[in-house]
This record gives C-alpha cells, sequence and structure tokens, in this order.
C-alpha cells in the first residue's frame, strides 16, 4: 500500500514534465490551422508558376526581338545539375555540422538580401508602373563609366533606369530591412515567391528533351536526399534564408507570431515550373488559340502537391515533392502530346533553334580567316 502511495506522485510528476516539454517543443495547432497552412502553400506555389510562365513569354519575345540569344541550359547541363546541387547541399550539411549556424546564417542572410531585392524590384516594376499616378512623371536615368577613348573604350557600368524604378528599390529595400530584424515568415515568403516568380520567368528550358533529364535527374536527387538521409530535412531546417516558403499551422492559436511551420522548397516550385512555362511557350507557337498542354500539366502539378501533403500528413514524415510532381509534369504533357498527334511537335519544338550555317557561309568564313 505504501509502495502505491509513493508512486502517484512521481507518475503525476513526469506527466506534467511530458505535457510542459510538449508544448514548449511543438506549439498547438489545430486541424483548422494545418488546413488553412497547407492550403496557403498550394497558393503560393501555384501563383509564381502561373505568373511567371506568362513573364517567360514575354521575355522571349523581347529577346528575339532584340536579337540577343539568351544562355539556355543544354542537356549535359541538365544531366551535371543534381550532381552539382547534391554536392552543394552535403558541403552545406558539413558546414553545420562543424561550424554555428548562426554565422553561417549571417553570411547567407546578407547574400540572399542583396539577391531578394533586386528580385523584388524586378517583380514590382510593372505593378508600380500601374498604381503610380500619371502626374508623377516617369524621368529616365543613365549610368555610364567606360574606360579607354574612341575606339579603345570600353564600358564598365552602362546602366539605364527610371525614377519608377528607384521607387520599386526603396519598396524593396524596407521589405529587405524588415527581413533582416525580425526574419518574420511574411518577408520570408515575399522575398521567396519573388525568387519563384523570377526562375521561372528567366531560367528557360530550350526544349523538352532537357526538361525531361532534368527532372528525371531531380526526382532521383529528391528521393535519395530525403528518404536515404536526414540531410535535406536537416539542411532545411538550419538554413535561415527566403529559399523555403512556410506557413504557420498555429496561425488560428498563436496570430502572426505563430512558430510551427509547414515548408515548401523554392525548388519544388521552380523546376517544374520552368517545364511548365516551356509548354505554355509550345502552345503559344502552335497558334492553335488555347493553351493546353500548360493548363494541362499545370492542373496536373496542383494534384501533384495534394498528393504530397495528403501522404506528408498521412505518414507524418517529411516527403520529397518532386517524387510526386515530377509523373504528374512529365506524364501529362507526353501523353495527351501522344493522343493528340503532336508528340513530333512536342519534342521538336526549340524556343532558340540552333543556327545551322550554309556551306557557302562556312567556305566564307575559312577565307576571310
Amino acid at each position: 500500500m505504501a509502495e502505491s502511495v509513493t508512486e502517484i506522485p512521481i507518475n503525476i510528476e513526469e506527466s506534467v514534465r511530458e505535457a510542459v516539454q510538449n508544448v514548449t517543443e511543438k506549439p498547438p495547432t489545430s486541424i483548422e490551422g494545418v488546413a488553412i497552412a497547407y492550403l496557403s502553400l498550394v497558393i503560393m506555389a501555384i501563383l509564381p508558376i502561373f505568373f511567371g510562365s506568362f513573364r517567360s513569354v514575354k521575355y522571349l519575345k523581347e529577346q528575339k526581338e532584340s536579337g540577343e540569344r539568351p544562355e539556355t541550359m543544354s542537356n549535359k547541363d541538365a544531366l551535371m545539375f543534381p550532381l552539382i546541387a547534391s554536392c552543394a547541399l552535403f558541403a552545406l550539411y558539413i558546414f553545420f555540422q562543424f561550424f554555428s549556424k548562426e554565422y553561417i546564417n549571417l553570411l547567407l542572410t546578407g547574400y540572399f538580401f542583396f539577391l531578394g531585392v533586386l528580385a523584388l524590384s524586378h517583380l514590382l516594376s510593372p505593378v508600380i508602373s500601374l498604381i503610380v499616378p500619371a502626374s508623377v512623371p516617369n524621368m529616365p536615368y543613365h549610368i555610364l563609366f567606360t574606360r579607354g577613348d574612341n575606339d579603345s573604350r570600353s564600358d564598365i557600368v552602362n546602366y539605364k533606369f527610371t525614377s519608377y524604378d528607384v521607387i520599386c528599390l526603396v519598396i524593396s529595400l524596407c521589405m529587405g530591412a524588415w527581413y533582416l530584424l525580425k526574419k518574420h515568415w511574411i518577408a520570408n515568403n515575399l522575398f521567396g515567391i519573388a525568387f519563384a516568380i523570377n526562375g521561372v520567368e528567366l531560367l528557360h528550358l530550350n526544349n523538352v528533351v532537357t526538361g525531361v533529364i532534368l527532372l528525371c535527374g531531380l526526382f532521383l536527387y529528391d528521393i535519395f536526399w530525403v528518404f536515404g538521409t536526414n540531410v535535406m530535412v536537416t539542411v532545411a531546417k538550419s538554413f535561415e534564408a527566403p529559399i523555403k516558403l512556410v506557413f504557420p499551422q498555429d496561425l488560428l492559436v498563436n496570430g502572426l507570431n505563430a512558430s510551427n511551420f509547414a515548408m515548401l522548397g523554392l525548388g519544388d516550385i521552380v523546376v517544374p515550373g520552368i517545364f511548365i512555362a516551356l509548354l505554355l511557350r509550345f502552345d503559344k507557337s502552335l497558334k492553335r488559340g488555347s493553351e493546353f498542354y500548360f493548363r494541362a500539366t499545370f492542373s496536373a502539378y496542383i494534384l501533384g502537391l495534394l498528393a504530397t501533403i495528403l501522404v506528408m500528413h498521412m505518414f507524418k514524415h517529411a516527403q520529397p515533392a518532386l517524387l510526386y510532381l515530377v509523373p504528374a509534369c512529365l506524364g501529362t504533357p507526353l501523353t495527351l502530346a501522344l493522343l493528340r498527334g503532336d508528340i513530333n511537335a512536342l519534342f521538336n519544338y526549340e524556343d532558340q533553334p540552333a543556327i545551322v550555317e550554309s556551306p557557302a557561309d562556312s567556305s566564307k568564313t575559312k577565307k576571310s580567316e
């Protein structure tokens, strides 16, 4: 009897300690809060792909009109990209194991601060042009710094901008200062969305074959580093930079100061996004007045993202999103193109067709040499 009496306080003390530990380690959430967090991540993921894809069409058109040939990813680059990404990921993991993550994150924060300000300024430029009243003049400026004179003169700085660009820069700097001081999740998401939209707009896959190689390589990369090791999850949790979108699951409980986040890496947005943007440019090249392949693959991406969230919630374990997104984004357009008889046109499409010199041109080049 005495033994049972003495055990009661011990059990009560242990249960209280466990309850306090659970509260301190993991803030309380609700089903509604979790649903809002995942739904917000889906919306924040699809918006950069949608807007970035249409901006990529405009960007390609502007470059063709100016006569520029942008650098595009080759098949070799796509094949090497997962290996380079693996080396970079593992290097970060080693750094976090042996060095203080505060100093590493301080260095990375400064680096991504400048990149984020530039990306956000580029994103805000057309918006500011619409918002600012016509009474405010948009004055052009030109910074030119050269070296040498006459024929030997070369440009060191040759930058043109307008007063609206200055407004965009000031707003972006204010957002960047907010992020540096508070590291608030809203500021993080603003920079993350800007990175994603600019990535989908400016990073171009020249053809479908390159896209297939890139997606398949990153498909294996994502599976290995998430399921095979704890490297991906460790780096994602330790890395304090706007390379991921986050949304608090305890928002309804703790408000804007919530701290229990669901997250989605920007790679799971940008990599499928540049392939979906390529399909939109392919749709435009068909001149059928529709965006069939873009809309179908865009819808498949949403379903793949929802499948990722569902499996992650069921098994309570981090999931490689590309495990579900790559089959959805590759299988959908290839199957539809096969059924509609567009498979040859799909694989033959190129944003920038290779320039092939004729025998006459090559002989002229040899003579001139």
